[in-house]
């Protein structure tokens, strides 16, 4: 039998455009001699479709995608996610299922028991968990079907439940044998996500020896990034077929001669999978939101340089238009350096000054500054004329405003709202500033794309004379520590000291993130590729006195 495994990037909410899409794939499979054809978790819908689940006229329109779409599949067997009603009389409104189709009825059902809980997954607040189900039986093979986290017992402890346990119980009860597990997921990429995938899996292999066929989704919905890398493991657990990285793709498994094809490296370095990661997130984003352009300043440093490359490859040169904003304190060498990333990347470039501005502001609030002397708050009226002006720009030429701000200055603070943190996406806000420099390096591979001079001068905001970035912070080697530890490994500050770290610098900086929480509110969205991003998946109060 051949099994076609397809991973999908859907549109959260496009019924007509996922089910074409489904169908059109189904048909290729059908052309490649499969027997059978794989989906991705909530294909029908896209994933995660969050409180559109409360709608009940986006409840009922998936209910008739769905039925449309099992009319018009071709005659193979085709297993796919969408979600359907939950009957009982108390419990939540919806299951998370898996149906799988043939000849315009459904001939199988899996209903996804563990239901997420933790970091960006909400799914209690939808579902119901379901119940175990029955072998599905297809090309003489008796397959269990699991979706996505039904399969992370492996990895998360508190749960209690375990599906493919119960699965081999119930093939062993029923006399029969369990050939084949397949799990249907829409598992988000992060650094590291890859390894602690490839663990689970290595695990549930070794434990039943029979062969495991993984289907993932793949696209940017809003932060989350999802990677596809769908793949078949043969019952010793060796790898036999894996999809591409970051784009739709199907495999074939050929489940006779247990082969199939291999389209990605399972050794792919972590800085090319991060920029793989954000070139599409910034793409899907951008053109899912009915964008094609985007707008960005650039200011000649390396957190601006690396989004410009970033957005370039996402979007095409065409497509993106750099503005430097220099102001009094802007330097010379700034400006050129700006205007050398922008033609090694080959987008748009446009000067626009802000001194002038600058000193009407000064001008206006002189007699209320009086007596007073400058500060931080001079240079957040500059941040914020450049916003002002970027913001003008997006409007009048519908263009998507980028956000340059790096993680560790988002953790601490360093940024100014309703200045640079103005815009419609936070393309590197979950990066760190050392993964920065990382990912300019990796950029630089194919082309001295960002000049030189950015990478080896030291940051500088710029906004008062000879400014240094850590005038004001710790080096960001220090910093990016700390913060990994805390943010990312969830280490108090006692634990962060006794790993080495200086007592002050630790106070100092859980300090600030704690301060700036409201700030980081407010800052558009960014794209997710750590563990623990700030957004949807950390929630704090605002206004708190824990200090640990």
């Amino acid at each position: 039998m051949k099994i076609a495994l397809v991973q999908v990037n859907p549109i959260i909410g496009d019924f007509r455009y996922n089910c074409e899409k489904i169908t059109r794939f189904a048909q290729k499979a059908v052309t490649a001699g499969c027997d059978l054809a794989v989906f991705p978790e909530l294909a029908v819908s896209g994933y995660p479709p969050l409180d559109l689940l409360e709608r009940r006229s986006f409840i009922d329109d998936h209910e008739a995608a769905v039925k449309k779409l099992i009319e018009e599949l071709p005659p193979i067997p085709v297993m796919f996610g969408c979600f359907e009603r939950c009957e009982e009389p108390a419990g939540k409104p919806l299951y998370n299922s898996v149906f799988v189709a043939r000849g315009g009825t459904i001939v199988h059902k899996t209903r996804k028991q563990l239901l997420p809980e933790y970091d960006v997954f909400d799914e209690n607040r939808y579902f119901e968990p379901g119940s175990p189900s029955d072998l599905f039986s297809c090309g003489g093979l008796n397959i269990g079907v699991t979706v996505c986290e039904d399969i992370w017992h492996y990895a998360v402890d508190e749960y209690h439940s375990r599906p493919v346990a119960d699965l081999h119980a119930q093939a062993l009860k029923k006399g029969r044998s369990l050939d084949l597990l397949i799990n249907v997921s829409a598992s988000p990429y992060h650094r590291g996500k890859t390894q602690v995938r490839q663990s689970i899996f290595s695990t549930l292999t070794a434990q039943y020896g029979i062969p495991f066929f993984y289907v993932n989704q793949v696209g940017g919905q809003d932060s989350l990034l999802f990677d596809g890398v769908s793949l078949a493991l043969d019952g010793s657990g060796k790898t036999i077929a894996r999809a591409a990285h970051f784009e739709e793709d199907m495999v074939v498994v050929d489940t006779e001669q247990w082969n199939g094809e291999l389209r990605s490296n399972g050794e792919t370095e972590e800085v090319e999978l991060v920029h793989d990661a954000l070139v599409m997130g910034i793409h899907d984003y951008v053109t899912k939101s009915g964008f094609s352009q985007a707008v960005l300043g650039l200011s000649g440093g390396i957190d601006s340089a690396l989004t410009a490359a970033l957005a370039v490859r996402a979007l095409g040169a065409e497509n993106v238009l750099g503005i430097a904003l220099p102001s009094p304190y802007s330097s010379k060498e700034s400006l050129e350096d700006a205007e050398a990333l922008a033609r090694g990347c080959g987008c748009r470039f446009e000067i626009v000054p802000i001194a002038d501005l600058f000193e009407g502001y000064r001008k206006s609030l002189g007699q209320l500054f009086a007596g007073r002397e400058e500060d931080v708050t001079e240079q957040n009226i500059q941040a914020r004329i450049r916003g002002n002006l970027l913001m003008a720009l997006s409007n009048k030429f519908n263009h998507l405003l980028l956000t340059t701000g790096n993680k560790s200055e988002m953790a601490v603070g360093y940024c100014t709202l309703y200045g640079d943190m103005s815009g419609g996406l936070a393309v590197i806000s979950d990066v760190p500033k050392q993964l920065v420099y990382d990912l300019a390096r990796f950029i630089n591979r194919s082309g001295d794309v960002i000049p030189s001079t950015i990478l080896e001068k030291p940051p500088s905001a710029e906004l008062k004379p000879d400014q240094r970035d850590e005038d004001d912070l710790p080096p960001y080697e220090l910093l990016d520590q700390i913060l990994e530890l805390y943010l990312e490994e969830g280490c108090g500050k006692a634990e962060i000291v006794r790993r080495g770290f200086d007592p002050v610098v630790v106070d100092d900086i859980v300090r600030r993130i704690r301060i700036n929480e409201y700030k980081r509110k407010q800052a558009p969205m960014g794209l997710k590729v750590t563990s623990k991003a700030f957004g949807f998946g950390r929630r704090l109060p605002n206004v708190q006195n824990y200090r640990g």
